[in-house]
């Protein structure tokens, strides 16, 4: 890739340079050294052509952004959870990946939740929540909401040119402050006004801050540097940040409109991509590492239609099927077995599809195969059944866990009966499905995660709850306790589900379940 170093090499030392060589300066500190390899003039005639001869950008075509209206009502909710308190959500900065090279940046759940920013915006920037006494709050909310962020650098700065972070040479053009104030219908300011905007008021004047912890260390170093001059320690403070954190996955458990509109778009283009995988089995058995051909497959597709996969993808073929989280993906796909493919695409907002489908390499079920999808199946089954209004969220589990115990005490594999084995002291059919039947989704894999258990685990299903189902049985090749014929085999199928006034919708009811109907559906791709 391009050189990438922002300082001019005229200050630093040549390549390969040592002690006794023109231009060595001992004791450079490390963190300058990633620039001893830049070419980048730095002489003032440079500087001066440079930045000159731009023509004028063009008028900003920026409107105000679908998911607007929905961000308002949410950080409305959030702001009644928080009176007088100033809440800090930062969008989160780049993470390195290998000395001076980044990861792609993805802006922090909570932070694209309450701005309706996805794919790679903004990185640096920093929501914050101010409180209000005097009513003017965002529609009538005890808060008013500011984005402080890093705005467009003109042609005639350096930025423009060497900073391979943020420059437009480098990355392209930013969003004016401007842009992004329609595009969000949030005040912006300056991301160098944040301080001081933080620091308002605080301790003496009775204003409490709160931070989302472990987002971006520059931020919450400002936060803890702001709260010791105050004398505002976290121990004393009545609400920790935990608090907000808690609140904002709370915030999430119940899907607007405009979220449940962007997971059936997440569904239908992860359905898409396990199309494409069905189409992509010849080519994934004719390849040492198959398994890479059907990540691979499904990876450039997200990366086509979307922002990116919502998780690593898990493209376990035969016995790799038996590890819940098999992303090495190094394997072989061999007729005969089964294809586990766990996977779904991250769509530009940030919200994400987890399908899973557990499909015959070649096609068509083997006998024990088939035995072992068909219970899987009633376990599903069993599991949308229980899903609606008013029931707990644990019930969910419970009721795909009754089949799965039942059935493996059909096929003698449980040393004591199902009921027994049901019994919390025993849990016996556990062994062969160690994981829980459902998680929360949406803008994550498993979305919601710091919600408290009783509004979680023993939370009242409500239209509007957006989650998974997914049970699924796993025989280890080298389980002495159970017959030679189910070792290897891994079957797990999974949906998202929408709660419903009057039930449940399967967001995923597209992608085929029924053995028969997946024979079929595959049959077709594959164009026999």
């Amino acid at each position: 890739m391009s050189d990438d170093t922002a300082t001019d090499a005229t200050t630093t030392a040549p390549a390969g340079a040592g002690p006794g060589d023109p231009g060595w300066q001992e004791g450079q500190p490390v963190e300058e050294r990633g620039a001893n390899r830049s070419q980048r003039p730095g002489s003032a005639a440079f500087l001066e052509f440079v930045t000159s001869g731009w023509a004028p950008r063009p008028a900003s075509e920026v409107t105000r952004g679908p998911a607007a209206d929905f961000t308002s009502a949410r950080r409305s909710a959030l702001s009644g959870k928080f009176p007088g308190r100033r809440l800090v959500v930062p969008a989160g900065t780049f993470k390195v990946r290998s000395n001076d090279t980044d990861y792609r940046f993805r802006p922090h759940s909570a932070f694209a939740h309450l701005t309706g920013l996805g794919v790679e915006q903004e990185p640096d920037a920093v929501l914050v929540l101010h409180p209000v006494t005097d009513g003017t709050g965002d529609d009538g909310s005890g808060h008013h909401a500011v984005l402080y962020l890093r705005p467009l650098a003109g042609r005639d700065t350096t930025e423009f040119f060497s900073d391979s972070r943020y420059g437009e040479f480098w990355v392209g053009a930013r969003p004016t402050l401007e842009d992004v104030e329609t595009l969000t219908g949030i005040s912006t300011r300056h991301l160098d006004d944040l301080r001081d905007a933080l620091a308002k008021d605080v301790g003496s004047g009775g204003v409490q801050l709160l931070v989302v912890p472990e987002v971006d260390p520059a931020v919450e170093a400002v936060v803890e540097e702001i709260r010791r001059q105050e004398a505002e320690r976290v121990a004393e403070q009545e609400d920790r940040d935990e608090h907000l954190v808690e609140a904002l996955s709370e915030l999430r458990l119940v899907k607007d409109a405009h979220e449940v509109e962007q997971m059936r778009l997440a569904v239908a283009t992860t359905i898409e991509g396990f199309e494409k995988v069905v189409r992509a089995l010849p080519a994934a058995q004719a390849h040492a590492r198959g398994e890479r051909v059907v990540e691979g497959t499904f990876v450039g597709h997200a990366r086509q239609e979307g922002n990116a996969v919502g998780y690593e993808t898990i493209a376990a073929a035969g016995e790799h099927a038996t590890t819940l989280h098999w992303i090495d993906n190094d394997g072989q796909v061999r007729a005969g077995e089964l294809l586990l493919l766990d996977a779904g695409v991250e769509v530009d907002s940030l919200y994400t599809a987890d399908l899973t489908r557990t499909l015959p390499v070649d096609g068509v079920f083997t006998e024990v195969q088939r035995r072992v999808y068909q219970a899987v199946l009633d376990a599903a089954d069993a599991a949308f059944a229980a899903a609606v209004p008013g029931a707990r969220f644990r019930d969910v589990h419970a009721a795909a866990m009754e089949v799965i115990a039942a059935r493996l005490d059909e096929w003698g594999l449980l040393p004591v009966p199902a009921a027994q084995s049901l019994h919390p002291d025993n849990q016996h059919h556990r062994r062969w499905m160690v994981h829980g039947t459902s998680h929360h989704l949406g803008l994550d894999v498993h979305d919601c995660a710091q919600a408290r258990a009783e509004l979680y685990l023993d939370g009242v299903l409500e239209p509007g709850m957006v989650f998974t189902i997914e049970p699924g049985l796993y025989f280890k090749s080298d389980d002495l306790l159970i017959p030679e014929e189910y070792r290897g085999i891994g079957v797990r199928i999974e949906d998202d589900v929408l709660i419903t006034a009057d039930g449940n919708e399967n967001l995923s009811a597209a992608l085929p379940r029924d053995p028969d109907a997946v024979e079929a559906w595959m049959a077709g791709l594959l164009g026999r």
